[in-house]
């Protein structure tokens, strides 16, 4: 779960300066010091790494993590998995642990794709860090994900334009699992073929796990 809720400045201020889709993911030590990401589930269970002191860069409730994987407990992590907006890589991490097979991270802001770097080095974990802008990234060369984590800085637009370009990109594999958070208030539809399968609502934002269901031949 991103923390990035308004233009108004940190903590959840967006500008447009290229880390302006940067992700805002992390998990703060709830005893102890500040600025600790602790990792829940798999071979890097209760893995405490640094959070980089960056403006925007907030907690994220273990409990809602938790309940994500618990969504997913029945897949096997052997997917290619892309991490947009990753911020502090917790969700992309999260999947890295229980066995995911290749896990990309998109990150605009040098310093924070520096940080995650840093974070895999730490684990002695093989996965790719972006450092790149989300749209052009999409933009590019696709490859399909079996997994993707979207959770882009709030009430810039940025959600459904995104899954737009997931979806007619070619960055979707037939029966990919796509998780969408964006602000509690916002109304958009996914793309055709997109079946929600579960959602859950945490403050200020709403989380959904959907299924795509690839269009009949």
């Amino acid at each position: 779960m991103n923390r990035r809720r308004s233009q108004r400045g940190a903590p959840g201020g967006r500008a447009t300066s290229p880390a302006a889709d940067s992700g805002r993911r992390g998990q703060r030590a709830s005893h102890g010091g500040r600025g600790e990401l602790r990792l829940i589930g798999g071979e890097f269970r209760r893995r405490r790494l640094p959070i980089l002191d960056s403006p925007g860069l907030r907690p994220t409730p273990d409990r809602v993590r938790e309940t994500l994987f618990n969504w997913l407990a029945s897949e096997r992590y052997t997917a290619r998995v892309l991490d947009l907006f990753a911020g502090t890589g917790a969700l992309g991490l999260e999947a890295l642990s229980r066995g995911a097979g290749e896990v990309h991270f998109v990150e605009a802001a040098a310093p924070v794709a520096a940080a995650l770097t840093r974070n895999l080095a730490t684990l002695g974990a093989e996965a790719t860090v972006h450092r790149s802008d989300v749209a052009a990234y999409l933009a590019g060369p696709a490859a399909p994900c079996g997994l993707v984590f979207l959770d882009p800085p709030f009430r810039q637009g940025l959600a459904a334009a995104t899954c737009e370009r997931l979806e007619q990109g070619g960055w979707l594999e037939p029966h990919a699992w796509i998780y969408v958070e964006t602000e509690h208030e916002l109304a958009w539809q996914p793309p055709p073929g997109w079946q929600l399968h579960r959602e859950l609502r945490a403050g200020d934002s709403h989380a959904r796990l959907f299924r795509r269901t690839p269009p009949e031949a």
